[in-house]
């Protein structure tokens, strides 16, 4: 569900976790996605924020697959949706 959330948000995204975080504190997030394969001590964080902060925080599986929703040959650890 969320992969396809993704692709289809392709353009309102910010991929990584610096990024992220940066875009949610800016108050432009509307949406967070963690793969659970990735390092916890990084996805923590995000998720730490979005609780703090209101903003709903999906996880998926995998980081390649998610880096395959965004469009990038890559995994992604985290992605954010932007309003």
């Amino acid at each position: 569900m969320s992969y396809e959330k993704v692709a289809q948000a392709k353009s309102d995204i910010v991929i990584g976790t610096k990024q992220t975080l940066k875009a949610m504190k800016n108050g432009e997030v509307i949406e967070v996605i963690t793969a659970d394969d990735a390092d916890q001590s990084m996805t923590l964080k995000v998720a730490k924020l979005a609780a703090q902060l209101n903003i709903p925080h999906t996880k998926v599986d995998s980081m390649r697959e998610l880096g395959n929703a965004c469009g990038i040959d890559v995994g992604a650890a985290t992605v954010a949706i932007k309003q």
